[in-house]
């Protein structure tokens, strides 16, 4: 009996469902797909059913499920970081406590509930560790380096691993709140679009501008390491503990406030996104050199939220950094469904892998120089193409249940249909075959037209998409072309911009999609921070003190960093926030009140005006306010505690 593996992500963002039979991905599919609402969080229970159907099998049937994180460990990351926040965070604290106690800390039985008739055991894979296995199991290669980058999973935000054969094995990551993938959503949000689903916009809208920021994005917010590590001072950023992503420190770096969503662009919105841009893509390939020089392999693996960064990974090929590059296909959380499911069946389980460079299905492209033809190619995606397929009589009975005109074609005849469509600068709606799993689209189900038109861009943009006019698109050019269509020098950016083809970007080049830590111990001058140094130092080290160790190496991208010992001015002395500074501000009023009463015994008390007694009655009345809000926090504080000691109390029995 073949085994069958469920694997699921669910709950943050771009949920999604992926089935493997004796370690080939059957079917994988997002459940956006089915509901029609953009990159929905939800349980993919449509995904799962359409699993299913695709493998002819019922839950009842399955092997092995599998979640793409762990939930336990997420949560105690939430509850260390507000309580390292702490009293700030308490309206995100109440918003999400209820969600997680009621649901997301009991996800076994959820996932069982779920998926009905399954009675079977729930096993939960490690964020980084799923994305770096959707990115190694499926790919070409026998033997490859692995570079994951995201926002931020359970505690990692990215990672660096090797993979040999059936083998994964993760050397270095990078740990929260440190994270080039949340950098990259705070300027989106302050320029206005959706985080988690407007990066690529931020992408879009970076060749328009000019890189002015940044110098300033590295003097104040962030120092980059050799190796793509970066620290970033938090001073400026708020999503640890807030509902937003910058604060107003962000709006004073960046000359105003953040951009209200749909209004209109500006050339600073430009200006960040080109800048913000230029720091991604020296982030991606200082960590590609990195795992180049750390594992020693000739190809690299890309996964994570980042690497949907096709002008980032076109850097990494342009560079030379490895031979060559394999991206997943759904290369974000969806994607993280495909990775625990193919885990469990090599790691759990055991099963040997068959990479298609063993077996010969795949060749090196250097090695098929001065040969006729393409070389060999192929993958455990199967092309992407692994979402639901309509068969004739299926397209009969929507297009008679809506009273749609139609005419049937032959396949010969199609293309020429399709083609003539597109010289009269019309727009043609392609449904062929199986659907795209993860979210570029490549034939299956695509809107393409004429890319010679210049007015194709903003009528497909403007009048079928309704999205911003500056948005891309991308080219589909037949493999044996790709060298002539898209020319190394082509994907240069221009110091110029002018306005952009369809299926290019503003610089009328082609939008073609075709690490790594290590511990630092180098202690950063004083004159090199900020005025709120002690303030952001502080909270980092008291943050970083609480994260656990784990089987992979934990990296801290500002380790034991230190200032010198030294007397803070006074202008500075409330900058130090923490247990001590509050410690310190309840001994000095201890004091002032000990001042107060001996001096009141030694002088003779004065006569007062009715006016002088009712300011001090409002006095005593502030101090008994802030003397109960001193206790609330307290008590929220010691409500933390308890929370993160249950939390590691489960933690510590699901281990083996």
């Amino acid at each position: 009996m073949p085994i069958r593996i469920l694997g699921i992500s669910a709950y943050y963002h771009d949920s999604a469902a992926c089935l493997v039979e004796d370690g080939r991905i059957v079917a994988a599919a997002q459940e956006e797909r089915f509901t029609r609402k953009k990159h929905d969080a939800g349980f993919p229970s449509h995904a799962v059913q359409y699993c299913l159907r695709e493998a002819g099998v019922e839950a009842r049937d399955l092997d092995l499920v599998g979640f793409y994180e762990k939930p336990l460990v997420k949560f105690d990351r939430l509850l260390e970081t507000y309580i390292a926040c702490a009293p700030k965070g308490l309206t995100s604290y109440l918003m999400a406590m209820p969600l997680w106690l009621g649901q997301r800390l009991w996800m076994a039985d959820d996932i069982k509930r779920q998926v009905e008739g399954y009675e079977g055991e729930v096993l939960f894979g490690e964020h980084h560790e799923s994305h770096a296995a959707s990115a190694f199991y499926p790919s070409p290669f026998e033997h490859a380096a692995v570079v994951t980058i995201d926002g931020v999973g359970e505690w990692a935000t990215s990672s660096i691993g090797v993979g040999r054969g059936n083998d994964l094995e993760l050397l270095r990551e990078l740990r929260f709140p440190h994270s080039l993938g949340l950098l990259y959503s705070a300027f989106t949000y302050f320029t206005g679009f959706r985080v988690n689903s407007g990066e690529y916009k931020l992408m879009g809208l970076a060749p328009y501008g000019e890189p002015k920021y940044v110098q300033r994005i590295k003097d104040e917010l962030l120092e980059i390491r050799e190796d793509g590590s970066l620290w970033m001072n938090m001073a400026y950023f708020t999503y640890p503990h807030g509902l937003r992503m910058t604060g107003d420190a962000f709006e004073r770096l960046f000359d105003g406030p953040a951009r209200q969503p749909e209004s209109l662009l500006t050339q600073r919105e430009m200006d960040l996104a080109r800048s913000v841009q230029d720091i991604t893509e020296e982030v991606m390939l200082k960590m590609a050199a990195f795992a180049r020089r750390e594992t020693g392999m000739r190809d690299l693996c890309l996964a994570g939220g980042v690497a949907l960064n096709c002008v980032g990974n076109g850097r990494i090929v342009r560079e030379g950094i490895f031979d060559e590059i394999w991206i997943q296909p759904a290369a974000g959380d969806a994607g993280g469904a495909v990775g625990v499911a193919l885990s469990l069946w090599h790691r759990h389980l055991g099963n040997p892998r068959v990479s298609p460079e063993a077996s010969g299905a795949w060749e090196r492209p250097s090695s098929a120089t001065g040969r006729t033809g393409t070389p060999r190619y192929a993958d455990g995606m199967s092309g992407a193409y692994l979402g639901p397929r309509f068969s004739d009589e299926d397209v009969d009975v929507f297009l008679e249940g809506h009273a749609c005109v139609a005419r049937r074609l032959e396949r010969a005849a199609l293309a020429e249909e399709i083609a003539a469509l597109m010289a009269q600068e019309k727009v043609v709606g392609l449904l062929q075959g199986r659907m795209e799993f993860g979210p570029r689209a490549l034939g299956g189900r695509s809107i393409i037209g004429d890319p010679r038109s210049p007015r194709m861009q903003s009528m497909m943009n403007l009048k079928i998409k309704f999205r911003e006019s500056f948005r891309p698109f991308a080219p589909a050019v037949l493999r044996e072309q790709v060298g002539r269509a898209a020319e190394p020098a082509a994907l240069h950016r221009p110091r110029h911009h002018a306005r952009g083809l369809f299926g290019a970007h503003s610089n009328r080049s082609p939008r073609n999609q075709p690490v790594l830590l290590r511990r630092h111990r180098r202690v950063l001058p004083a004159d090199r921070l900020p005025d709120h140094r002690e303030h952001v130092l502080q909270r980092s080290r008291r943050a970083h003190r609480l994260h656990p160790r784990r089987r992979v190496p934990m990296l801290h991208a500002h380790e034991h960093r230190r200032v010198g010992a030294r007397k803070l001015p006074a202008a500075q002395a409330g900058a130090d926030s923490g247990a001590r500074h509050r410690r310190r501000v309840v001994a000095e009023g201890i004091r002032a009140r000990l001042t107060g009463s001996q001096a009141r015994h030694s002088t003779p008390k004065p006569q007062s005006s009715q006016k002088e007694h009712r300011h001090r009655r409002i006095i005593t009345k502030r101090r008994r306010v802030r003397s109960s809000q001193r206790m609330t926090c307290t008590n929220r504080l010691r409500t933390f505690a308890s929370l993160r000691g249950f939390v590691k109390d489960r933690v510590a029995r699901a281990r083996p």
